[in-house]
């Protein structure tokens, strides 16, 4: 029977720019015991060779084939319900590639999607221009809400912020592509070619990859390298099937890998 990873990478692989402790070990036996295993970034703005930049930097081999990000998904969700659409992006690097690849139309005007992504060159104008746009009838898509970490000197405002100003002002909500959203955790699990009973995610955050997981039926592991504390998981109404300090305490095979 097959079974595969969706791995997040932030508070799961590294900190910021640091490595884990025996995250890089933990890849390297994921490969070497050729388990499948893809990760899962909301983050629209990286391509994936940055993604693979990044952890290769961290001394973790991986390649593009390995990384499947919320840009994808919404590039995969634009092919799928809207053959022939046309779109006005307020993102930039690894969102325009998914698009583009995709074969989807970006226009200036009249579009038929406004879709945000995360930026660092967002201006008010190119926000007034995208809420003009959604007045007139344009339905709106962000890659993923996720919040700023509201953090002194942080140079970017969160996608969360911005479509918070989008939808106060256009008094139309987003439609969520990204993590917690079972529209990307089905397109991953499309992606690996895996039944949702066959999937385990291994995140640090309830909120995204475990709630996420529980959404769709597949198995959870929740890793405290990240941003949760084990003393908050009470005040959920759903918990993860295993919790655990960090990556390299996972032991394979995974204990519910042999109930089929």
């Amino acid at each position: 029977m097959k079974h595969g990873l969706m791995i997040d990478m932030d508070g799961v692989i590294y900190a910021g720019e640091e490595l884990i402790k025996g995250a890089d070990v933990f890849v390297k036996r994921l490969l070497k015991e050729r388990i499948p295993f893809t990760f899962l970034s909301n983050n629209s703005s990286k391509s994936r060779a940055d993604a693979v930049e990044k952890l290769a930097e961290l001394g973790i081999r991986v390649t593009e084939k390995h990384i499947y990000t919320s840009a994808m998904a919404t590039a995969t969700f634009l092919r799928e319900h809207y053959p022939d659409c046309s779109v006005h992006v307020l993102g930039e690097g690894g969102l325009l590639k998914s698009l583009k690849k995709a074969g989807i139309r970006m226009v200036d005007k009249k579009p038929d999607l406004v879709i945000l992504g995360e930026g660092q060159k967002f201006s008010l104008d190119k926000v007034h221009k995208a809420v003009d746009m959604i007045l007139a009838g344009a339905r709106f898509i962000t890659t993923n809400r996720d919040p700023s970490p509201r953090r002194e000197g942080w140079n970017n405002l969160g996608i969360a912020a911005t479509a918070a100003m989008i939808e106060e002002a256009s008094g139309r909500e987003p439609f969520v592509i990204g993590k917690p959203s079972p529209v990307m955790m089905r397109s991953a699990a499309a992606y690996m070619g895996l039944k949702p009973e066959d999937v385990t995610v291994i995140g640090d955050t309830m909120e995204t990859d475990i709630i996420g997981g529980i959404y769709m039926g597949f198995k959870t592991i929740l890793v405290l390298s990240g941003i949760t504390d084990k003393e908050q998981l009470t005040k959920y109404g759903y918990r993860p099937h295993l919790v655990v300090d960090s990556v390299d305490e996972i032991e394979f095979p995974l204990k519910w890998w042999t109930k089929h």
